[in-house]
């Protein structure tokens, strides 16, 4: 097969920040879902392109790349796709830089651990959310969007500066995976609310279609 195979699951935060940008920045390419809770990217298949059996995963004529960071990075010094993404100034890409270093330890460890913990555990082993330590966790988490808005965001339109970028994409596909149980983690966070509304903004109906997975997982939860 030619052309851009995208592997992933729209469950899978950094999938959702990568099919988000190829959709808004009009990439063709195919989308080949894995779906993660069947075991799909354990099959001798997928373990070929990836051995750490990870999603997300691209394939472009037989040039393989994984991990999130790395992909959103290489798509977004194409021709054609706007600077704003990754800038080539180098202090402004260094800013970039430094959110996607420390986002991986950061925004979505905290927030892939309380999405386990209150969503996934409960359901793969029919036991109760254990409260107390769902409470260390957000209390970690919380920790975190302290950061977020006084490292990065501070008084900017956004996470590194005055327009959107992939410091802005991968952290809001993490914030928004909590809304799989109806938390959501910036209900009391005004500034940071406001960061979330113009990244949407920017991002346009891609950013809902793509969540709308989400969504229904959230609509669920209220019942």
């Amino acid at each position: 097969m030619t052309g851009l195979q995208v592997y992933v699951d729209r469950l899978s935060q950094p999938s959702r920040a990568v099919l988000i940008f190829l959709r808004v920045n009009n990439i063709s390419h195919t989308e080949i879902p894995v779906a993660l809770r069947r075991g799909e990217q354990k099959t001798p298949e997928f373990t070929k392109l990836n051995p750490m059996q990870k999603v997300p995963v691209i394939v472009e004529n037989g040039f393989v790349l994984t991990e999130s960071d790395a992909i959103l990075k290489y798509l977004a010094t194409k021709e054609g796709i706007p600077d704003h993404w990754y800038p080539c100034e180098p202090q402004h890409r260094a800013k970039v830089d430094e959110y996607t270093a420390w986002h991986h330890t950061n925004t979505r460890i905290h927030a892939a651990k309380v999405f386990i913990h209150e969503v996934l555990l409960p359901r793969m082993t029919g036991q109760p959310t254990d409260q107390k330590k769902l409470a260390s966790l957000i209390a970690s988490l919380d920790g975190t969007l302290d950061k977020l808005e006084t490292m990065f965001l501070k008084d900017h339109a956004f996470l590194c500066g005055h327009d959107i970028t992939l410091a802005d994409l991968l952290a809001i596909c993490e914030l928004t995976q909590l809304l799989a149980s109806g938390h959501d983690a910036l209900k009391n966070r005004p500034k940071l609310l406001a960061w979330q509304n113009r990244v949407k903004s920017a991002l346009g109906d891609e950013f809902d279609e793509v969540n709308n997975i989400l969504y229904r997982l959230r609509d669920k939860a209220k019942l």
